[in-house]
């Protein structure tokens, strides 16, 4: 069953590439800054009706050396076949594409860790025809982010760190010491990596914990069930209370609406995706919520700023 902590997993390195560091690190190879990666479909399907699906894939293209691909794998236990599928997508990666592979498994406790890190093999007798070596994220290479000055510079790392290890005794700490660092966030940048986390942590004892620490009103993942999705429902069902207050209900939906209209032009700026002007005043001009959460969901996962309009 895929849950919103399996997305999460995997998908901020879409995103948020400057997670690999620890990877890139590992092995030697010039920083995720100094690399072109890019995105490339998940679909592992071939023509017969079996699919496959791996989380994420990446390309990427070194400043120095040669082209590779990434293939991320969210994993929250050991999972019996799981190895056979692991195998089967680096092999089919390595064909289609004709590049090198890494696969990288993320966990967030050790007994799983350790079981992902292998090798799997395909042996017959005692010939290894094929040998699968994932390189595990988990809590004993991702560091523990303890420090507020680190949250500010790099609040991808310290979010995917506060994730891996949800099931460590010092989650609790972390948490709060993150949530302390948010402080020096604007408040579109606190709300967008908020509800990373809230979403992240979903079925893990420290969700509530994080719950708590909340202070910020944002915008919600619609569906995710997050403290900012509440908060936002909860506005919604005061506005239609008060709907015989013409005037008071207006003012909230047009505040409503520039709120989340600056939050989609900040996810685009932090994300490096130039706005022109016509397009940033089609933004801040549009009154309608739905139209405006729409827009804020494809922000995030969005390559050019007119993937928010497609198929309007």
């Amino acid at each position: 069953m895929v849950t919103s902590t399996h997305e999460t997993s995997h998908r901020i390195f879409q995103d948020h590439p400057e997670v690999l560091i620890p990877v890139f690190e590992a092995l030697g190879l010039p920083p995720p800054a100094k690399a072109t990666i890019e995105a490339l479909t998940p679909d592992a399907t071939e023509i017969k009706p079996l699919e496959r699906r791996v989380d994420t894939v990446l390309r990427v293209e070194p400043s120095e050396g040669d082209s590779f691909l990434i293939a991320v794998e969210a994993q929250t236990a050991p999972a019996r076949g799981k190895g056979s599928s692991w195998s089967y997508y680096v092999a089919y990666l390595r064909a289609k594409f004709d590049l090198p592979v890494l696969l990288v498994a993320v966990c967030k406790n050790r007994p799983t860790a350790s079981w992902a890190a292998g090798p799997f093999e395909c042996r017959v007798g005692t010939w290894t025809t094929q040998s699968t070596r994932p390189f595990v994220l988990g809590p004993d290479n991702v560091p523990e982010i303890t420090d507020e000055s680190v949250v500010a510079r790099e609040p991808a790392m310290a979010t995917f760190s506060a994730i891996v290890h949800s099931e460590s005794e010092n989650a609790a700490a972390i948490l709060g010491m993150l949530a302390r660092g948010m402080r020096s966030f604007d408040k579109a940048t606190a709300k967008y990596w908020c509800e990373w986390l809230e979403v992240g942590l979903e079925d893990t004892p420290v969700r509530e914990t994080w719950r708590e620490l909340e202070k910020m009103v944002a915008t919600y993942f619609p569906g995710r069930g997050t403290l900012f999705e509440e908060t936002y429902l909860e506005g919604k069902a005061e506005g239609k209370a008060e709907g015989k207050a013409e005037g008071k209900a207006e003012g909230k939906a047009e505040g409503k609406a520039e709120g989340k209209a600056e939050s989609i032009l900040s996810v685009l700026e932090k994300r490096g995706i130039p706005v022109p002007e016509d397009t940033r005043d089609r933004i801040i001009s549009c009154t309608d919520l739905d139209t405006l959460t729409l827009w804020f969901d494809r922000s995030l996962t969005a390559t050019t700023v007119e993937d928010l309009f497609a198929e309007e």
